[in-house]
């Protein structure tokens, strides 16, 4: 198998209203769109996002009312102190501060309209004691 491509597809109500956030917050682009669907990018990034409406019929019965939830988007960044102003700055709720955990992860959380979380993350690992390494 060859992976070309890498995407995570999450299932909200509004469409409009989470594409809106990562365009106008993030820097994504959206890539298509149409009637409950859109396809969300940044050269950056990795992968795509799409957002597809709740309800869509195309989707299976079983997944079709389904909710993204208990889901982090979490994206690694350079400037994370920087990302946590500027959002401010522009009126995104922080909805988890900025936290140190002991394993070397720095985050805060935001969530879009649809309640889906945004992670920014960088990461300041502590030094492995090089005997551990071959384990």
């Amino acid at each position: 198998m060859k992976i070309t491509s890498s995407a995570i597809s999450l299932n909200v109500d509004d469409v409009a209203a989470s594409s809106a956030f990562l365009v106008g917050h993030f820097g994504f682009r959206e890539e298509m769109a149409a009637d409950g669907f859109a396809s969300l990018a940044r050269p950056d990034a990795g992968m795509n996002v799409v957002f597809l409406r709740r309800g869509l019929p195309t989707l299976p019965a079983d997944q079709r009312n389904d909710r993204a939830a208990g889901f982090i988007l979490a994206f690694v960044v350079d400037d994370l102190e920087g990302e946590l102003s500027r959002l401010q700055a522009e009126g995104v709720a922080v909805t988890m501060q900025l936290t140190n955990e002991e394993w070397g992860e720095r985050a805060f959380q935001v969530r879009d309209p649809n309640g889906l979380i945004v992670q920014l993350v960088d990461w300041n690992a502590p030094a492995r004691d090089p005997a551990l390494r071959a384990r």
